[in-house]
């Protein structure tokens, strides 16, 4: 296994705290700092010239970096503030007087059914039988040929349980059907093609696994399937020749900016360039190792003490979020917080998740103390 711990110096939260809550916030790496001092003396100096050249070519770099993340070209790629715009982005391009149902689950996070509670259609929510996962056979049931779309996620925000997409992707597809998968917690710490995956969607930000903080987001849109697509909720940067400025009439890019919207904004975009500078230089297959085996080590040293955390069954189903039941979540992230351990709370549980830049000292001494009330 590579030995990434070189990377623990690039992240300052590690002087003064043991950072075990990457599945909530990413932390805030020299590179990213560099890249937003960067972007406000651009911005003191020159003010809006930046966009004809720097600003401009940063949002490209991005579009570029993100495809190169996934495997796809950057003319598949188009920039979000949120995961919520992009889905809503999404549900404004699709025809659904005729096929009515939308297929999620409830281990989504709410962000994914919240798009479709106030509309006019058939959702389904996929109940899990465990509380960890949703087994492909409920997904086969649910779709249908009246089923305009499937939506759900990469790995379950709720147990870190990493879904098959590929298989998602070929039950919707055999019924006609788009699938969308929200990737926040699974692209950074999970190597991806988006290509061969046989989706049509996949959206993640730079908040958790990309180190990329706040307000940044992307959308990957298969090319070959989503093109024809036109939303009606757009803005003047998905307008093919925007700089026209003619308010008679709109023609959408011809990549997947037509499914961009206003304005990105830049503070956020150079921030997540200094994230991926870190990333890049990791190498997704490194990471992934790295943090399947502190996952793993986590998970047997829980257990060794009692404890028994909610994840997959096998370890090739787990992501790098473990949930330990505590019987009051929020007193035990405070308590924990006094003594120098940044973790999370969800009902029922204590979420923990190691990334690449943690050593096994640092979750060995959480369970220490999270023992210790």
């Amino acid at each position: 296994m590579t030995d990434l711990t070189r990377f623990r110096d690039d992240f300052p939260i590690f002087q003064h705290t043991t950072y075990l809550n990457s599945c909530s916030l990413g932390p805030l790496s020299r590179q990213s700092r560099g890249r937003v001092m960067t972007y406000l003396d651009q911005w003191e100096r020159r003010g809006a010239a930046n966009w004809y050249d720097v600003w401009w070519a940063a949002l490209e770099e991005l579009r570029t970096r993100y495809g190169a993340l996934i495997g796809a070209r950057p003319g598949e790629i188009a920039l979000h503030p949120s995961v919520s715009s992009i889905l809503g982005v999404i549900a404004s391009a699709l025809d659904t007087t005729t096929r009515r149902r939308i297929v999620t689950t409830t281990l989504d996070f709410p962000t994914v059914p919240y798009q479709w509670l106030p509309r006019d259609v058939d959702l389904v929510l996929l109940e899990s039988p465990d509380g960890v996962s949703i087994p492909l056979e409920l997904f086969e049931r649910a779709v249908n040929d009246e089923t305009a779309l499937v939506v759900t996620s990469h790995v379950y925000f709720t147990s870190g349980a990493i879904q098959d997409i590929a298989a998602i992707g070929a039950i919707a597809r055999r019924h006609g059907a788009l699938s969308v998968i929200d990737g926040y917690q699974g692209v950074g710490q999970l190597p991806l093609n988006a290509p061969a995956s046989g989706v049509d969607f996949y959206c993640s930000g730079g908040l958790k696994w990309l180190l990329g903080g706040t307000g940044v987001c992307f959308l990957w849109a298969n090319a070959e399937t989503t093109h024809g697509l036109v939303p009606s909720n757009t803005g003047w940067f998905a307008h093919k020749d925007q700089f026209a400025f003619d308010p008679r009439s709109f023609t959408p890019h011809d990549d997947a900016r037509r499914f961009e919207t206003g304005t990105p904004p830049l503070l956020p975009v150079y921030t997540q360039l200094g994230g991926l500078d870190v990333l890049e230089a990791a190498g997704a297959e490194a990471i992934r190792a790295t943090t399947a085996a502190l996952t793993e080590d986590l998970i047997a040293e829980a257990r060794a003490r009692g404890r028994v955390p909610k994840v997959a069954a096998n370890a090739v189903d787990r992501s790098a979020i473990v949930m330990l039941p505590s019987a009051d979540p929020k007193r035990d992230v405070a308590r924990l917080a006094d003594r120098g351990f940044i973790v999370d709370a969800r009902p029922g549980h204590v979420r923990v998740s190691p990334y690449f830049y943690n050593v096994v000292a640092d979750h060995r001494a959480f369970l220490e103390a999270f023992t210790d009330d």
